[in-house]
């Protein structure tokens, strides 16, 4: 993967665009790995809401492979990029 052009990645880990995995660098840099969790999506709980349903196992499976499959997305990237800067 190291040396490939960022479209060319983009594409080989599925991303949309390659301006996806910029900014996930930027992201990953500035905020540490955390910044590339999943974000609760929806406006917050107001605070006498009740609690939220328990997810299942394999709910919770599903969205820890996804965020697996993000962070292996962002570490081919950034091999790519540092890379690229090395030249």
């Amino acid at each position: 993967m190291a040396g490939e052009a960022a479209p060319d990645l983009a594409a080989e880990v599925g991303l949309s665009s390659p301006g996806i995995q910029k900014r996930w660098a930027r992201e990953y840099r500035r905020e540490s790995p955390d910044a590339l969790r999943p974000k609760p999506k929806g406006r917050p709980r107001a605070p006498d809401a009740p609690p939220a349903v328990e997810i299942t196992e394999l709910e919770r499976l599903r969205l820890e492979n996804e965020r697996l499959l993000a962070e292996v997305a962002y570490v081919g990237t950034w091999r790519a990029l540092s890379a690229q800067e090395r030249r």
